[in-house]
C-alpha cells in the first residue's frame, strides 16, 4: 500500500492513497487523525488507510507533490555496502583507515541527515553546494520509523553528498551532508509488514544530463553488510523520536571520481515495491 502528500486544490498539504494511475484524498480527519506522521503511528497503519473516507481520485500526471514527511528527523548510515566502503576509502588517505574500521565494527556509522524543512520531494529540485567541486546523488533505500521505532515500510531517499568536503576531512561531514535541499525523499511511502530482502530489493540509479544518460548504477540489498533491523536498534540507543524518524540505509551504487553533478541535472532513483524519485539538480 503506497501513501502521497500533496498539495490540494485549496493549496493545503494532504493525504492521499496511490492506486495505479491515481492518488486518492484520504480523510484522515475521519479517524482523529491530523497528519502523516498520525497515520504512521496507528498500531496498523495499512488497516487504517483502508478504512479512510476518500475521495475523487486524482491522476498521477496532475498531482502537484509534496516531501512525504511532516517534522521527523531524517538520519542516515554509512559505509553498510561494500562499494560504498571502498569509495569514502578512495576520498582520501585520511578517511580510508577509519572507514575501513567501521565497516567491520559492532557500531556502524550513523549521522543526522536533515530535518523536515531540508527534504525535498518528487520532482522538486535538490542542491549542490557551492563550496563544492565534487558532489554525487546517493540512491538509498529508507526505511519509515514509527515513534516506537517500528519499522513500517520503506521509500527512497537521496543523501546528496558533497564528497571533496567529506573526503578533506571526516569531521567534516555535517557539512558534506547537511544543507538546504540536500535530502530527497519520495514520491511516496510504500506500507508494509514485511520488507523484500535481498535480491528482491533492488535500487537503480540514473542520471541525465541534456537528455542523455551520463550514469547509472544498481544495486540490491543483498549486497548490504548490515540488517535493517540492527540498524534501527543502534539508531535508538539513548536516542527518542516522538514524530517517528526516517532513516536511510546507505548507498551500494557510487560514481567514481570523474564524476560530479552538474546544474540541470536530473536524478532518477528507482526501488522496486515503491517506483522512481526524480529530482533536477540546483546550486548556490
Amino acid at each position: 500500500m503506497k501513501i502521497a502528500k500533496y498539495l490540494d486544490d485549496t493549496g493545503i498539504a494532504a493525504v492521499g492513497r496511490i492506486d495505479e494511475q491515481t492518488l486518492v484524498p484520504l480523510d484522515l480527519k475521519a479517524k482523529g487523525l491530523q497528519r502523516l506522521s498520525d497515520l504512521l503511528d496507528e498500531p496498523n497503519p495499512s488497516e487504517t488507510i483502508r478504512s479512510l473516507p476518500s475521495g475523487t481520485p486524482i491522476p498521477l500526471a496532475n498531482v502537484s507533490w509534496l516531501p512525504p514527511i511532516d517534522d521527523q528527523e531524517v538520519w542516515a548510515a554509512g559505509v553498510t555496502y561494500r562499494r560504498s566502503q571502498t569509495a569514502r576509502m578512495e576520498e582520501s588517505t585520511a578517511a580510508a583507515s577509519c572507514y575501513d574500521r567501521v565497516y567491520t565494527a559492532d557500531r556502524p556509522e550513523l549521522f543526522f541527515k536533515a530535518t523536515a524543512s531540508r527534504v525535498r520531494g518528487h520532482q522538486q529540485p535538490l542542491r549542490i553546494r557551492s563550496d563544492a567541486t565534487w558532489n554525487v546523488p546517493e540512491p538509498e533505500i529508507t526505511l519509515i520509523l514509527s515513534s516506537q521505532l517500528k519499522i513500517v515500510g520503506y521509500t527512497i531517499g537521496n543523501d546528496m553528498s558533497s564528497r571533496d568536503i567529506e573526503g578533506e576531512n571526516p569531521l567534516y561531514l555535517p557539512q558534506a551532508k547537511c544543507y538546504d535541499a540536500s535530502a530527497g525523499l519520495g514520491p511516496w511511502l510504500t506500507i508494509t509488514d514485511e520488507l523484500p530482502q535481498g535480491e528482491d530489493l533492488w535500487v537503480r540509479l540514473a542520471v541525465e544530463r541534456q537528455q542523455k544518460t551520463v550514469f547509472e548504477g544498481r544495486t540490491s540489498a543483498a549486497e548490504l553488510a548490515r540488517g535493517f533491523e540492527d540498524l534501527v536498534s543502534w539508531l535508538g540507543r539513548d536516542n527518542s523520536f516522538p514524530n517517528g524518524a526516517f532513516l536511510m540505509t546507505g548507498t551500494g551504487i557510487v560514481p567514481d571520481s570523474s564524476f560530479t553533478l552538474n546544474v540541470d541535472d536530473v536524478v532518477h532513483i528507482s526501488i522496486n515495491g515503491v517506483g522512481t524519485l526524480s529530482n533536477s539538480i540546483i546550486q548556490g
